[in-house]
């Protein structure tokens, strides 16, 4: 049952260009039987977005590599289950992962594409040794399932060696960062509290309103549904840090939903004070209530409107985070489709980061504080546009990361997270002054 909700979602992801977990959740709820079969349909569908170019180059062996790359979406999605269960899902047994597979193809696409099917696996099983491609962009790219031409740009900023560790670590599955509710309860506490349950939950090093587990139970529990935390990644939460918001002020948060930090600011504010929490998408922003309910927050005021429309427009905040639109290049290993879409309308991308960044400014207190953030780990749209903003804007000046958060995570001045360095998803964060 799980296979064939699987490949109704990924040619849906493949055809229709859509992909969210709101979308893997509608599905996931139509899978009935064991509830084992639920987390197999995460890990297939997931894996096979992120794995699609890797299985591609791995099949074209296996058949005639032209034909193979005019054959019908539909047939090479079924081969891709088939052969991702093969290579990555442990758990299922290589004969059920294959008549399994087979079956579906005969009851989906007809006999003839399902005795290809099965010739093709077959072949696999029989010979899976595959030699690559002896440049380093085109191995990795193929070896790790990557666009060409992000691998390329990757190694001419970091190296081979951290381009590879990079495509490595997105590839694994990520674990669960929790961002403990400071107006509801404390790190220690919950720790307690889950092992009483028989979960393991540990501290993070990053952050110390921080947890790291394993275990995805903890989303099933009361304490979740209760306010006590949130699933937040590390390197997300230290933006907030970085921004260092305190009780009673007024703050601006612009493009906040879906409200991670959003949500973590007005905790930080203790619930007091006001956050304008400013997006255009209404779902988002539907999103972002429900998180504030269900921590019981109070101090967050939204505003469903384009952020460049935002008004009255006036110096009249202590803090701004400007948490901007971005390629998304720290969080490919959470995003499972972002790595096929992140080298496209990337000029369009840094006009609007630099024009968002100039828009955000004019709400900037005297003596006040603007936060640029990204969750991506490319230079364009990191420390040149605030080089840039700096340049045209005489009266802000960039504070040093270090005064807020360990100088581990500290470059230039910047905060700023490698996964193949910290181990925790990429982000870049600026911290400015205003003087007049």
């Amino acid at each position: 049952m799980f296979r064939a909700i699987a490949y109704q979602t990924i040619l849906k992801v493949f055809k229709n260009l859509e992909f969210s977990d709101a979308v893997l959740r509608q599905r996931a709820a139509k899978i009935h039987g064991e509830p084992s079969n639920i987390p197999l349909f995460y890990t297939l569908v997931k894996g096979v977005v992120k794995q699609r170019l890797k299985l591609d180059f791995i099949l074209s062996h296996y058949t005639d590599d032209k034909k193979f790359e005019a054959t019908d979406i539909k047939i090479k999605i079924m081969l891709y289950i088939g052969l991702y269960q093969l290579m990555y899902m442990d758990s299922i047994p290589a004969h059920a992962a294959v008549n399994e597979t087979v079956e579906l193809a005969k009851t989906t696409l007809g006999d003839k594409v399902a005795d290809f099917v099965n010739a093709v696996l077959r072949a696999w099983q029989r010979n899976p040794e595959i030699e690559y491609p002896s440049d380093p962009v085109h191995r990795i790219a193929c070896e790790h399932s990557y666009p060409p031409e992000l691998i390329e740009k990757w190694i001419s900023i970091w190296g081979e060696e951290n381009t590879e560790y990079l495509a490595i670590y997105y590839n694994e599955n990520p674990k669960l960062h929790l961002r403990v509710n400071s107006t509801a309860t404390t790190p220690e506490k919950l720790i307690q509290y889950f092992a009483k349950r028989e979960i393991v939950v540990e501290k993070a090093p990053a952050c110390s309103q921080m947890l790291i587990t394993d275990n995805a139970d903890v989303l099933d529990d009361v304490a979740f549904s209760e306010g006590y935390f949130s699933i937040q990644d590390c390197s997300s939460a230290m933006v907030v840090d970085l921004l260092d918001p305190q009780p009673d002020e007024n703050i601006l948060d612009l493009f906040a939903a879906p409200g991670g930090k959003c949500t973590y600011i007005a905790e930080k504010m203790e619930n007091t004070g006001e956050v304008v929490a400013v997006d255009k998408i209404p779902s988002k922003m539907k999103l972002l209530k429900q998180a504030a309910d269900r921590l019981q927050l109070t101090n967050i005021k939204q505003i469903v409107t384009d952020a460049f429309k935002y008004g009255p427009v006036a110096p009249a905040y202590h803090r701004v985070l400007v948490d901007a639109p971005c390629s998304g290049w720290g969080v490919f290993g959470r995003k499972a489709d972002l790595r096929w879409q992140a080298h496209q309308n990337l000029n369009e991308l840094v006009k609007l980061q630099a024009k968002a960044l100039e828009y955000a400014a004019n709400f900037v207190a005297k003596g006040g504080t603007l936060v640029y953030s990204t969750c991506t780990l490319n230079p364009a749209e990191n420390d040149e546009q605030i080089k840039n903003f700096l340049a045209r804007n005489k009266n802000f000046t960039l504070v040093d990361a270090a005064s807020y958060l360990d100088p581990l995570y500290v470059d230039s001045s910047f905060y700023r997270t490698l996964p193949f360095k910290h181990n925790i998803d990429g982000a870049f964060a600026a911290r400015m002054a205003k003087s007049t």
